[in-house]
């Protein structure tokens, strides 16, 4: 795989661990100038620092949690006010829960709605305003496979990433004879630190199951963002599942999905 080099500025959120972390590498090593957001200030400048003695791009850091309220448009005021041009957004940040709906945290779900879905959609409001003046720009919205299907046990953060998906799909069509390209990238379970914030490591999911790493599938997804993809699903079983279940009655969707969102015996 040669990738091919380019210059600008990617803003990454969700950018200290997991996949976000890894686009992040991806992008600096292509001579990408960056901008990372995620709630950990001391990581985020750690990984600045890698990246320019590595790769000797610029890199500019703001540490912002994204579930409150306008922290998109504070970050895209900061990039403003420095006179940062975003060539890619990458909307990565994101979090689940797992559990049965009537137990689990409201606090946490209303974060997790504000974070996948409110501050997702502001972004890409923001930035994609800018690049229709220019003409140019890519987006990749991270959803994930759970968009596809009625997750229970994880009701809401299953939700949350069906709305990324039908968002990106409309967004794309809006800007597709703009030079614009909306990508949302599907992956299924990934080794990312994910699992453990969702409190689901006994889950079927994952539990005793070998899955990919997150350096995986930003490759994967920094190639579909390239290419200008709208939906790209990663792995071959989950692109089979994801589309299958279009042929399947919805209460066998349902079944099957309990099944493999509950917990291992």
């Amino acid at each position: 795989m040669k990738l091919k080099k380019m210059k600008n500025t990617a803003l990454i959120t969700g950018a200290s661990n997991g996949i976000g972390l890894e686009l992040a590498t991806i992008f600096a090593s292509m001579g990408v100038n960056l901008v990372l957001v995620a709630r950990n200030g001391a990581r985020l400048n750690e990984l600045k620092a890698s990246l320019e003695n590595k790769f000797h791009v610029q890199i500019y850091v703001i540490a912002k949690d994204l579930s409150i309220a306008n922290a998109a448009h504070a970050v895209y005021e900061e990039t403003k006010q420095n006179k940062i041009e975003i060539d890619y957004l990458i909307n990565n940040a994101g979090f689940g829960d797992f559990g049965m709906f009537a137990e689990t945290s409201w606090e946490k779900e209303l974060q997790m709605i504000d974070l996948n879905i409110i501050s997702l959609t502001q972004f890409t409001k923001l930035y994609l305003q800018d690049m229709l003046q220019r003409n140019n720009g890519k987006i990749m919205n991270v959803a994930s496979t759970a968009a596809f299907q009625p997750g229970p046990t994880m009701a809401v953060y299953c939700a949350t990433k069906a709305y990324v998906l039908s968002f990106t799909e409309a967004v794309s069509n809006e800007v597709a004879d703009k030079g614009i390209t909306v990508t949302a990238l599907c992956p299924g379970a990934t080794e990312s630190g994910f699992q453990a914030a969702a409190a689901m490591e006994e889950s079927k999911l994952v539990k005793g199951r070998e899955i990919p790493g997150a350096k995986e599938v930003a490759i994967y997804g920094y190639e579909a963002m390239m290419k200008g993809k709208t939906v790209a699903i990663h792995g071959t079983m989950n692109y089979i599942m994801a589309n299958s279940i279009r042929f399947i009655p919805r209460a066998i969707v349902l079944k099957v999905s309990r099944n493999i969102l509950g917990k291992s015996k």
